[in-house]
């Protein structure tokens, strides 16, 4: 079969347009055979090729632009072109094709909205045996659920305009519908149509498009022709898709079978009450694995061991079978009681306990499991990743430790152990095979919860974290992906003064592009299997990230990675003269040591600085970095040691500029450094100086170099699925963010407390963008009930300003009050708007808590917090309470959503 490519692009010289029909896909990349093709005046660019297509069969292809060898640009990855091979009596196939950029409602090709929120089912096109055919293909991602497309035209073949006689397509591709005609039918060398949409069948309601009637002038056709017609996309007007969800920790849920943690089946029950409520969302936390101690702080879930795998603790063992053993059931039983009756999560007992009936059950029915085809199947699939995890928490339990470098051998991931770890008969097999199994019972659970949530309707919006724990198995695995000599974090913000260290070791982004950022491709598609929405924690990340010498302990000696440091000369030039050792080193003088540590002034000279000249001192060496103070007070408790610690922690850090972390002639104006003292020894106009120097940097020298970093990394991880795609773009963000998430379509996130405006105090929800989520607090936020009463001040100007309201702002908040503060967010025009179960809770004063600090998740400024909030109420209950849920029905229903 002779098949031609017709496709209209403008190009330059040196460019050669290819068509790449695809093959397969490997290791989350598609493979693809490339064809060049030809042109005649840079615009109109053909090719042929020959292929053994049988009739019910199908290709995919997509173009892209090379210039010598190089890529230099290709179509959106997410939906290919699609030929189906529908007519028996084929011989040539001539397509028209039109190149495809990633569209302005992106959204409504993603899994989110197709498979969930609309629920329409990819067709299969019928065969015909048509002498000659005409194949008109057109993208109508408006239509709802219970909607069809039609074609209607001017020739009696086509209905004559009548719209009873209007031929009805086939959704042969997401959103796009087919419509194959007997070309022997058509009178002359134009058709005339028109696109128009019934639902049910139901001719009384139809929407027609609107535009002017499509004109196509067809070739000479031989027998044995088909023609197929990719047309521009039906003009409809987009649908109103605004959806309301909650966003809950799964560690956080809490039902009458739970076993002192949310597990999958309490997603199961979670589904059903956002479902019940009208809602079509439920987001959750990152449930990976993060088991590095053992112990309570491995309950950070943005730390995992593994990109891959699940965290054990979410395992549901209701689903699973019972235990024989009468007397071990019982004492489960009593323990789980016992653990689901307390307010919050015991990690411990609750992670020992049910580590502890996993393996009784892999002893009583591991060998069946590991036998199934369902299993065979599971390890196939996730063996790259499987093998390398399972070897490494069996060496991580074996020799107590996670950090690998401590380990006896096998300090790193040797490759030619894995024949031995994949044979079920080798020993090494059975050493791990424990963890094969819990991976694999974790997996078919998610994967039923996803297709539960995708029968009701309801998204399912995962976590995507920044970063993954320094001694995790991904490290450990394939450390060149890694720079172990910095730590990742946050500059100062409204969460923490000293700025966030999150610990994670930074990524060698150049190692990760030279593969196509594979790493990240394959993690993104392994969420694909469980989600159809994700949050991409810190999208700053991939834009810069900050970076923290590996020997500090809080993050204002960070410096953004990679970024544009600057010279001598450049400080100079700004009209500041370079002082090298004054800016970059310390600055202890004598009147800094009194006002810091005041009566303890004289002690810290003795024991901690050393004098150099005049009042100027100098960190003695065993204390002169962050690390070596936090050593040297380890396990001292008392409010002095706090305090001699902290002050010298801000010694350290008093510096005017930081050297760059690679080249040493290269510097970076110090995060936040105005509130330090070596900032307030400058003159007046040299402050001045300093300010406009600081500001060019933070907020403009980088940002067309941080737009091509993050157009190295965004676009190939959107477009590895049809996930929807939102991000958390909070903190210190440069305008080049904005511009990327609207080039790739991603939603941003909307406070109306953190507004991205920097003249206005408070958001208006009415500006928020339709790509966006809108909510009122994060997990790493007060609540909307603590947040009112934080500071008393701030809520009055929200009550007066926002909410429209005089008199005083009452305390703590009524819920009457937070119904209104939710009704507003509801109605914003944002596509999502996501709430914490706790801001839901906040409207009914029978049903929230009591205190409401006990409802916090987490707080940043503390780097080892507990997390362990639990909800106070039984799913069940929450399903029995129909005051509370007609509020939750009713407010959607008034918001439109």
């Amino acid at each position: 079969m002779n098949i031609q490519f017709h496709i209209d692009y403008q190009t330059y010289y040196g460019q050669d347009l290819v068509l790449n029909i695809i093959t397969g896909h490997h290791n989350g990349a598609v493979e693809a055979s490339q064809y060049r093709m030809r042109t005649s005046d840079g615009y109109h660019w053909e090719v042929e090729v020959k292929k053994d297509a049988k009739p019910g069969t199908h290709i995919e292809y997509y173009y892209s632009i090379l210039c010598g060898d190089n890529e230099q640009r290709k179509e959106w990855g997410v939906l290919h072109h699609k030929l189906d091979f529908d007519t028996e009596r084929s011989l040539t196939y001539r397509v028209y094709d039109h190149w495809s950029d990633i569209p302005d409602n992106a959204y409504l090709y993603t899994s989110a909205i197709t498979d969930c929120v609309v629920g329409k089912k990819v067709a299969k096109c019928k065969l015909n045996n048509y002498n000659k055919a005409v194949t008109l293909k057109v993208r109508a991602p408006q239509l709802g659920a219970t909607d069809e497309l039609y074609l209607v035209g001017a020739e009696p073949a086509l209905g004559a305009w009548n719209v009873k006689k209007a031929l009805k397509m086939v959704q042969h591709n997401i959103n796009e519908w087919s419509y194959t005609l007997d070309a022997s039918k058509l009178v002359g060398d134009q058709i005339e149509v028109k696109f128009l949409i019934k639902n049910n069948d139901n001719n009384e309601n139809i929407v027609w498009e609107y535009s002017d009637n499509r004109t196509l002038t067809l070739p000479t056709m031989e027998e044995g022709d088909v023609v197929v017609y990719e047309l521009a996309e039906a003009a409809f007007p987009l649908p109103a898709v605004r959806v309301a969800g909650t966003l809950v920790p799964l560690f956080s849920l809490r039902s009458q079978t739970s076993f002192g943690i949310g597990d999958f089946g309490d997603l199961k029950k979670m589904i059903d009450w956002v479902s019940m409520t009208h809602q079509r969302a439920l987001q959750i936390l990152p449930i990976n694995d993060t088991t590095i101690t053992h112990t309570w702080t491995d309950s950070y879930p943005y730390s995992c061991i593994s990109i891959f795998a699940l965290h054990p603790q979410y395992a549901d063992l209701t689903s699973l079978p019972e235990l024989k053993d009468k007397e071990q059931r019982e004492k489960f039983e009593k323990l789980r009681k016992e653990l689901n009756a307390l307010p919050q999560i015991d990690y411990e007992r609750v992670n020992d306990a049910k580590t502890e009936y996993l393996r009784l059950l892999f002893e009583q029915e591991g060998e069946k499991v590991l036998e199934s085809s369902a299993f065979k199947t599971f390890f196939a699939e996730t063996e790259s990743w499987l093998v390398p995890y399972a070897q490494y928490s069996y060496m991580r339990d074996k020799f107590g430790t996670a950090d690998f470098s401590h380990w006896p051998d096998h300090k790193q991931w040797d490759e030619a152990d894995r024949k031995a770890l994949s044979n079920p008969k080798d020993k090494a097999y059975k050493e791990v095979a424990f963890f094969y199994y819990v991976q694999f019972v974790l997996s078919s659970q998610l994967k039923a919860v996803h297709e539960y949530a995708q029968a009701h309707k309801i998204i399912l919006k995962g976590d995507i974290p920044i970063g993954v724990n320094r001694y995790g198995c991904d490290v450990w695995t394939e450390p060149r992906y890694f720079n172990l000599n910095g730590q990742a974090g946050a500059p100062p913000d409204d969460f923490s003064v000293n700025g966030q260290n999150w610990g994670f070791p930074t990524y060698n982004w150049d190692e990760m592009i030279k593969d196509g950022c594979q790493w990240w491709v394959r993690r993104f598609q392994n969420m694909a299997k469980y989600f159809d929405a994700y949050r991409i924690d810190h999208v700053l990340g991939f834009f810069r990230i900050w970076e923290i010498p590996i020997h500090s302990v809080h993050g204002l000696l960070g410096q953004f990675s990679p970024a544009l440091g600057m010279s001598r000369e450049e400080v100079e030039g700004y009209g500041l003269h370079w002082q090298e050792e004054l800016f970059t080193e310390p600055f202890i003088t004598d009147w800094v040591l009194d006002r810091i540590f005041r009566e303890h002034a004289e002690e810290v000279k003795q024991k901690y600085v050393e004098h150099v000249w005049g009042d100027r001192y100098k960190m003695r060496p065993a204390f002169d970095t962050q690390r070596k103070v936090e050593k040297a007070f380890a396990g001292k408790t008392s409010d002095v040691d706090i305090w001699l610690r902290d002050g010298l922690y801000a010694l350290i850090s008093d510096v005017l500029f930081v050297r760059d972390h690679k080249d040493p002639n290269r510097f970076h104006p110090r995060i936040s450094v105005q509130f330090d003292f070596i900032y307030e020894t400058l003159y007046d106009s040299d402050k001045a100086i300093f300010n406009k120097l600081y500001n060019d940097y933070y907020y403009r020298r980088n940002n067309q170099f941080w737009y091509q970093e993050a157009m190295k990394k965004l676009p190939k991880l959107v477009n590895a699925t049809r996930m929807l795609v939102c991000a958390e773009d909070l903190g210190m963000v440069p305008d080049c963010v904005a511009w990327v998430m609207n080039e790739l379509r991603i939603l941003s996130l909307e406070i109306q407390s953190m507004p991205k405006n920097p003249k206005v105090r408070f958001g208006y929800l009415s500006e928020n963008p339709y790509r966006s989520v809108s909510t009122i607090s994060t997990h790493d936020m007060a609540t909307l009930r603590q947040w009112w009463d934080e500071d008393w001040e701030r809520t009055q100007d929200y009550f007066n300003s926002m909410l429209h309201r005089g008199g005083p702002a009452p305390h703590p908040l009524p819920g009457w009050l937070a119904r209104d503060i939710v009704s507003r967010h509801l109605t914003s025009p944002s596509l999502l708007c996501i709430l914490g179960i706790q801001d839901w809770m906040s409207i009914d004063e029978e049903l929230r808590l009591a205190d409401p600090n006990a409802e916090r998740i987490n707080v940043p400024s503390n780097p080892k917090h507990y997390w362990r909030y639990r909800m106070h109420v039984s799913i069940e209950d929450l399903m029995k309470n129909k005051t509370f849920n007609e509020q939750i029905t009713d407010l959607i229903y008034q918001a439109a959503r």
